[in-house]
């Protein structure tokens, strides 16, 4: 199962390490990893989704919070939270497949960024299931590269991390 987790730690150099650190001593496997700083310069947000049970997520949850930089820690839940990624695709685009991939486009809602002789190159934005699904019905035409975000997230309603 895939979990999101949300912590708010202070801005200081050597942060971030020491959280990713965390997965690796404990063998646990970081999938998406992204970071920002706040509405408050003092702190950044790590925003991180990891594989494993809720027993994982609890134990991970209880290790973050021991850091000493780390203010809160939140699991964003998928029927709570708002999740989304970016993904960056230039697939090949040679011939009578250039219009399905436009239309592949078109439906996912994606934008088309590039468009070449023998590529085009696409910036394709929503929750991770999507992301994997336009991924899925555009490999058989040849993904020639592809770069993704770590997911963003955040809770609905007025709570805040």
């Amino acid at each position: 199962m895939r979990h999101t987790i949300a912590v708010l730690v202070q801005n200081h150099t050597g942060v971030l390490a020491r959280v990713s650190g965390l997965f690796s001593s404990r063998a646990y496997n970081i999938e998406s990893l992204s970071v920002g700083t706040t509405t408050d310069p003092e702190f950044s947000r790590i925003t991180i989704a990891v594989s494993g049970d809720d027993q994982v997520l609890e134990q991970v949850v209880k290790q973050l919070a021991k850091l000493v930089e780390v203010v809160k820690v939140t699991d964003l839940k998928p029927e709570t939270s708002v999740l989304r990624e970016l993904a960056l695709v230039k697939i090949k685009a040679e011939g009578s497949h250039r219009l399905e991939i436009f239309e592949i486009t078109s439906v996912f809602r994606a934008k088309v960024l590039d468009v070449s002789a023998a590529s085009i190159a696409v910036e394709v934005t929503g929750a991770h299931d999507k992301i994997e699904a336009f991924l899925e019905l555009a490999r058989p035409h040849g993904i020639l590269e592809l770069v993704r975000t770590g997911v963003a997230g955040l809770s609905r309603g007025p709570e805040t991390l």
